[in-house]
Formats: C-alpha cells, structure tokens, sequence
C-alpha cells in the first residue's frame, strides 16, 4: 500500500470512529416513574379504623420523590427521569384538604430538575411508553410504579372518584400495545403496588421483553409520612422478579 492509500485509509477508519463514538454520545436513556393518587379521606373514614391505608395525601409522591434522588446517584450522567403522575386525583383530594397538592407535585420537579407529565389514563401512560421521546435514540432505562394496584392492573385512583372501586387503570390486558422496543435490553422495571407479582409482571415481561419486579401479596404504604420512603410488605408477602 502505498503511502498516500494509507494516509486515505487511516482518515477513513477515523472519521468512522468519530462517526461511531458521536452516535453513542447521542444515545440517551430515560427512567420513568409514575404515581396513582390517594383516596379521598371520606372514603376512606367509610372503612374500619385497621383497614384505613391511604389517608395521607403524599404516598405515592414522596416514595417517587425519593426514589429520583436515588435514581439521580445511581443511573449514569445524563439520564433523563420523567415523573408521570395521575392529575385527576390530586385535584380532588386539593379541593377536599383545601391544600396546594398540584404545587407540591411541581415543587418536587422544580427541585430535581426531572420531567413532569400529568396524565388522565391508562393509555395516556403507554402513549408515553411508546412515544413520549424518540424510542430510536432514547431507549426506556427503568420503570417504577407507585401507586393502587391488584394483579391484575394498575388503579391510579383507587378510592378517589368513587368509593372501593378504579376509574382509572392500566390493565394487564393492554400491555401488548406497547412496542416492544421502548425499553433498554437491562432496564429495570418494579411495581411497588400490591399483587403486581401474581399475574401482571409476567405479562408486562411478555410485552416489553424485560422482567418487573411486583409484590406477590400486599405491599404497605401506611405511616409512610413517618418513615425514610421506604415501601414495606404485609406479612406472608414477599417480592417476585416476573
């Protein structure tokens, strides 16, 4: 090879090298979070005092709140969080507690610097899955829910527009909509609602090609205004990786 070649050769195989690393660069991941919203107190003051579990307003917004600053020290420079919460029942319970719930929420956006995005439905959440940002270049690195659930489904507002029942939800049954691209290889997925691990987890792997961890059982978010952030678990459940 004569020299000229080589120098043509050696230019060609950096530019592809540059070429390469500046697409890697440009790859990004984004960590979503979503949290249901609490009952309403009247209804729950309508159950037995040992069955009141969701009285506090903030359950499923300081576990999140939390979880993205641990996120934020854990996940590599430059991934971007996206809060997905379910607007509806914050505004509800805003009226009833005659408190600034929606300014709270968006406080903690401020404070992290995270990406905020109400929602209204289950299929809101998997339009966002699916689209929120370029699922080409940006690929889904982690998803945690907080929030109602049973093992069949999400409720995002259990106890909140009517008494024991969900107006809201995402359904087990609707997971095949989400491509299955959205999600990193490795990303990890935990629902810290109840009984995900029974049934749904194992769908969710079905559609997304990525286990969720859920709770085969109850999980218990009572007290937690008193505690670190931590979620426990009723006694006799445990967690299971679907």
């Amino acid at each position: 090879m004569t020299t000229s070649r080589f120098l043509t050769h050696l230019v060609a195989v950096c530019l592809a090298l540059a070429l390469h690393q500046g697409a890697a660069s440009a790859q990004q991941s984004e960590y979503i979070i979503v949290s249901g919203g609490p009952a309403l107190r009247q209804w729950e003051n309508l159950r037995k005092p040992g069955e009141q579990h969701d009285r506090w307003w903030g359950n499923f917004v300081r576990t999140a709140r939390v979880r993205i600053e641990e996120i934020q020290k854990q996940q590599p420079p430059g991934t971007l969080i996206t809060w997905l919460v379910y607007r509806d029942s914050y505004l509800r319970r805003t009226a009833e507690d005659k408190q600034p719930l929606i300014s709270n929420v968006e406080s903690v956006r401020d404070k992290y610097k995270i990406r905020l995005v109400w929602f209204h439905t289950g299929d809101d959440v998997i339009n966002y899955i699916n689209g929120g940002l370029n699922r080409g270049s940006t690929k889904i690195s982690g998803f945690e829910y907080f929030g109602h659930s049973n093992k069949f489904c999400f409720m995002f507002d259990y106890s909140s527009d009517t008494y024991g029942v969900s107006s809201c939800w995402l359904h087990e049954a609707d997971l095949k909509k989400i491509h299955r691209g959205a999600f990193a290889r490795n990303a990890y997925c935990q629902s810290w609602g109840c009984h995900t691990g029974e049934s749904m987890s194992a769908l969710w792997k079905k559609a997304t090609g990525v286990p969720m961890v859920g709770a085969f059982g109850k999980t218990d978010y009572s007290d937690m205004h008193l505690r670190n952030w931590h979620v426990g678990l009723s006694p006799g459940s445990h967690w299971r990786k679907g």
